[in-house]
């Protein structure tokens, strides 16, 4: 999944990256409010973390503009206010949730991964395929009962493939929301990902669940 953050303290930021990035995310960042107006507006974003005091364009502004835009990212508003006043602005500009500084970073995650759900209309936090079950607030998966022990990178794509279930997903789609905006587009990297989790899942005679469709991407699904 891939996340942006428009913070402007420097220290918070490159926290927020580099658990984000540990926890399997892809992560753009930026401590300018115009260049995350830029970064919103030209990437695909699962969930934007957004300060409300930035220089060159308020957090506001960059909310209002989006959303007037038509943009339909996830926002998570991010700031040291905490008044009602300010709760309220925030959500009437069209922001999806609010966490007030300081936080805990597994609250955090676990208001993205709410985030997640709801943008991908996954009200569990578990996802069946199958007799496959990914549990999205621990970030395991197990199938037939067995846990599958999967990399931070193979999680994220298991998920992302979860989300979308019975749906064929582009190779395209893949990269913009695993992969953060400097990644080089290289189909080789997923389908080398897509056979080591394909490996993980399908051990012994276990049936396939991830389908390729020629031309076009990928499918999870216990159908045929």
């Amino acid at each position: 999944m891939r996340i942006l953050i428009v913070e402007d303290y420097a220290p918070l930021r490159k926290s927020l990256v580099r658990g984000l990035r540990e926890a399997g995310f892809a992560v753009d960042s930026t401590g300018d409010g115009e260049e995350g107006y830029w970064f919103a507006d030209a990437g695909a974003y699962d969930v934007i973390i957004l300060d409300l005091m930035l220089p060159g364009m308020d957090g506001l502004s960059i909310l209002e503009r989006l959303r007037a835009e038509g943009n339909s990212a996830h926002v998570l508003i991010l700031t040291a206010k905490d008044t009602v006043t300010d709760r309220v602005a925030g959500l009437d500009r069209g922001a999806d949730d609010y966490l007030v500084k300081p936080f805990a970073f597994e609250e955090l995650l676990a208001r993205i991964n709410a985030l997640l759900r709801r943008k991908y209309q996954a009200k569990s936090p578990r996802i069946q395929v199958g007799d496959l079950e990914i549990d999205t607030r621990a970030r395991t998966a197990q199938r037939a009962g067995r846990a599958v022990e999967l990399t931070a990178r193979e999680y994220r794509l298991l998920e992302y493939l979860a989300l979308r279930k019975n749906q064929t997903v582009t190779r395209s789609e893949l990269w913009e929301h695993l992969y953060d905006i400097n990644a080089e587009p290289n189909s080789n990297v997923l389908d080398v990902y897509v056979g080591l989790l394909r490996k993980k899942l399908e051990r012994g005679d276990l049936p396939r669940l991830i389908h390729t469709r020629r031309g076009l991407g990928y499918v999870l699904t216990a159908e045929p």
